[in-house]
């Protein structure tokens, strides 16, 4: 039960997060692409990467990788947001930017956990 409980902190300690660095980028970002979101999706599938191979390569246990993951990145990404972003883009007319954002949020998310996992192996 105790575990239970960390993941369910973790994961509110990653929601806050996401709420501070998006608040703080969408302060000076003005424009129509949604950079905090991405940022904050960048981060995410990068820093899932690096747990992934940590836990892989026994560097990081089980617990740790639960905790992190599926706790603190589960609360900090924001999958559903992206979505949400792209479909306002497209009925606002915004058609060019909408696809940009689903293809950016598509591969570049996938190039950061490769470049995550490919740290892990660097530095082990």
């Amino acid at each position: 039960m105790l575990f239970y409980l960390g993941v369910c902190a973790c994961g509110g300690l990653g929601a806050v997060t996401r709420f501070v660095l998006n608040t703080s980028i969408q302060r000076w970002w003005s424009r129509a692409f949604p950079l905090s979101t991405f940022i904050i999706n960048v981060l995410a599938t990068f820093f899932a990467g690096v747990a992934a191979g940590a836990y892989f390569y026994g560097t990081a246990d089980h617990s740790a990788y639960l905790l992190f993951v599926t706790g603190f990145l589960g609360g900090f990404s924001t999958f559903s947001t992206a979505v949400n972003e792209m479909v306002s883009l497209a009925r606002h007319g915004k058609y060019g930017v909408a696809a940009g954002y689903l293809l950016a949020t598509v591969v570049v998310p996938v190039l950061c956990v490769a470049l995550g996992w490919g740290l892990i192996e660097l530095v082990r």
